[in-house]
């Protein structure tokens, strides 16, 4: 197998290391990621400036740029062949419910599907540095092996969360919807030392809903999850409501 890796923490990020370490075990592997943080970017592109690539070590590329620009920049030319595989992750922090429309771990793996690459996003779900990210990669590596013998479904890629657990704690994967939450945001409102104003984007609580056969449901409950996501956001419920507007 021949397998892309890529993130939104930025090439130095521990799941990054605990992942590489873990595929490069059954597979060659490339990494391509941002040489910075680059949460909650979602599916952008940089367009207004261009892009530049370190080489920071065999087989591991730097760019200053989104984790979206990672996989094209990988799969277009950094890379000599086309991966069979693309995992972005391991995240720091859980993607669940509406937060993976924020993601930039769930949007990198969304471009590879784009491209008519199998993938998935796979994240730890901790609120603080976490502690075990080898256990997520090890299942990764198996979930690696099943995608690329089993095939996706026609433009479907997966989001994967995993517990923050010992691998022996674990309870089995599951395969899941993904959740709801209620979204509170917050903006902090705040005056500088010199006296402007400047505004921080933040939220209040995750609020999400613990709804049987979901992520969260899964993740709270110490299982891991499986949810296969599609990039079709067009509501088919919705079309014949919508086609009997009158709108001229």
């Amino acid at each position: 197998m021949k397998i892309l890796l890529t993130n939104d923490d930025g090439v130095h990020a521990p799941g990054l290391a605990a992942l590489r370490k873990r595929i490069s075990e059954i597979a060659e592997t490339v990494v391509v990621a941002p040489d910075r943080e680059q949460s909650a970017v979602s599916h952008s592109l940089t367009l207004h400036h261009p892009l530049r690539v370190v080489k920071v070590s065999e087989n591991v590329f730097s760019v200053d740029g989104t984790p979206t620009d990672c996989v094209n920049l990988g799969v277009h030319s950094l890379l000599s062949f086309k991966p069979d595989l693309v995992i972005s992750g391991v995240n720091r922090g859980a993607n669940l419910a509406d937060d993976v429309t924020y993601s930039g771990t769930v949007a990198a793996a969304l471009e590879a599907t784009l491209m008519g690459i199998p993938a998935f996003a796979i994240s730890l779900a901790t609120a603080g540095d976490g502690e075990h990210y080898d256990a997520a990669a090890l299942f990764a590596a198996r979930l690696a092996r099943t995608v690329v013998e089993k095939g996706l479904p026609p433009d479907t890629f997966l989001n994967v969360n995993v517990p923050d657990l010992a691998h022996d704690t674990l309870q089995p994967p599951l395969i899941t919807s993904q959740g709801k939450r209620r979204y509170e945001g917050t903006i902090v409102d705040k005056v500088d030392p010199r006296g402007r104003s400047y505004y921080w984007i933040g939220t209040a609580d995750l609020n999400l809903q613990d709804l049987p056969g979901t992520d969260y449901h899964a993740v709270s409950r110490g299982h891991i999850s499986v949810t296969p996501l599609h990039f079709d956001l067009t509501n088919y419920a919705s079309l014949e409501a919508v086609k009997g507007w009158q709108m001229r």
